[in-house]
């Protein structure tokens, strides 16, 4: 049997999953997470990731807007170039698992 929460651990239980919820938004546009896919193999500039996706600056720049807003990458400026990178050891560890369950040995399902 489950102990009954105290209210405290309830708040913290609800908070906890709006937490999740949030970040599981973020990634769940498939752009945004081929951005962090990219990402996962280190820094890319806004013009990589437009070239490695196949879409135009605007789109890409968008998706970018949000996963910053969001706290999982950071930019970098050299110049006339900005550079990404992701910040998120979280959003590192799902990819790790996304990875695995749907990319590594896709061609044996």
């Amino acid at each position: 049997m489950t102990p009954e929460l105290d209210e405290a651990d309830k708040t913290a239980m609800m908070q906890s999953a709006r937490d999740a919820s949030a970040f599981l938004k973020a990634i769940s546009h498939e752009g945004r997470l081929m951005i962090l896919c990219h990402l996962s193999a280190g820094e890319k500039s806004v013009t990589e990731l437009e070239e490695l996706l196949g879409a135009r600056q605007a789109a890409v720049s968008q998706q970018l807007s949000r996963l910053r807003l969001e706290g999982l990458v950071a930019p970098r400026r050299e110049g006339k170039t900005i550079y990404y990178r992701l910040i998120d050891i979280r959003a590192v560890r799902i990819l790790e698992v996304v990875y695995e369950l749907f990319c590594k040995g896709a061609e044996d399902r």
